[in-house]
């Protein structure tokens, strides 16, 4: 049986442990939008321009466009998470989404970079991607010995992130569920890439990038990623964690033949940990979370 073969056979398998994922049952309980609505919130999108970062009161000022149905342009205040307010910088382009409650102050959810070449440069990658996935067909399946595909997603602190930045070096990749409430899933996956970072540096392995990319990027802006990352002590030297347009995320996930989806509110996946080398070839690969760092590191030093 030649490669791309046997590949099919172990997507197929993928595809039957579609139940595998977060929890222990399979499937996890949690919506796919940002927040749940509260009684008399009114939701609005916007679009505007970072006055100033005000750290000890959790605040950032935004000179923003009108807002139609609620007010005209002007600037204000407005409440946001620490991750947003830690990847916030003055003179920052944004859209975001405006909460206005009952009763308090406004606060900005789901905030993204908003400057046009980024955009522009996002967008291309997500088009080339989808072209990429869509001239593969059946053959779309990338196999342990194949390169991977190029792409262009936002990192933790809202940077362009292209696959070319990693070139010459050796990528360890997963994939994450952010709001993954079983330890024994995704937050275990992340503490074991933690592990290998940490051992590969205390034995001499210089040459590696870590990557893990979001299996929900309609809720994880890189202020959630970054928030993420503070929670479980990852070190962002040579770690990214990325995110960017559904399309492009889900032909990345189509081509590494992992499964994500959500019905209703419920999300099933699996999940998947890979070994990139210099030249960008699939070195190896394990499903599930249940691996040791040491082997890793062990492959990464080629021994």
């Amino acid at each position: 049986m030649d490669m791309k073969s046997n590949g099919h056979l172990v997507i197929a398998s993928v595809l039957l442990l579609g139940a595998m994922g977060c929890s222990r049952s399979g499937t996890e309980q949690v919506p796919p939008v940002a927040a749940a609505t509260e009684p008399g919130e009114r939701r609005f999108p916007l679009t505007g321009e970072v006055i100033r970062v005000e750290p000890t009161r959790n605040v950032l000022v935004v000179r923003h466009d009108a807002i139609e149905g609620l007010m005209p342009g002007m600037t204000m205040e407005f409440k946001v998470a620490a991750g947003d307010l830690a990847v916030a910088r003055a003179g920052q382009q944004i859209r975001a989404e405006l909460v206005a409650p009952a009763g308090g102050d406004f606060r900005l959810e789901k905030i993204w970079p908003n400057d046009k070449v980024i955009a522009d440069t996002i967008a291309a990658g997500a088009r080339k991607l989808r072209e990429d996935t869509h001239n593969l067909g059946k053959e779309v399946y990338r196999e342990v010995g194949e390169k991977v595909p190029s792409f262009a997603l936002y990192d933790q602190e809202g940077r362009v992130v292209q696959s070319a930045r990693f070139g010459g070096k050796q990528i360890l990749l997963n994939f994450i569920f952010t709001r993954c409430p079983d330890a024994t899933k995704c937050p275990a996956a992340t503490s074991r890439m933690v592990a290998v970072q940490k051992l590969a540096a205390e034995t001499g392995v210089s040459n590696l990038e870590l990557v893990s990319i979001t299996l929900d990027p309609a809720y994880d802006t890189p202020g959630v990623l970054q928030s993420y990352a503070s929670a479980h002590g990852i070190e962002t030297r040579n770690f990214s964690l990325l995110t960017g347009p559904e399309s492009a995320v889900k032909d990345l996930l189509t081509q590494f033949g992992v499964i994500a989806e959500f019905e209703g509110g419920l999300l099933k996946h699996t999940l998947a940990t890979l070994l990139i080398d210099e030249q960008g070839r699939i070195a190896h690969r394990v499903d599930g979370s249940a691996w040791e760092a040491a082997d890793f590191v062990r492959r990464l030093k080629k021994e």
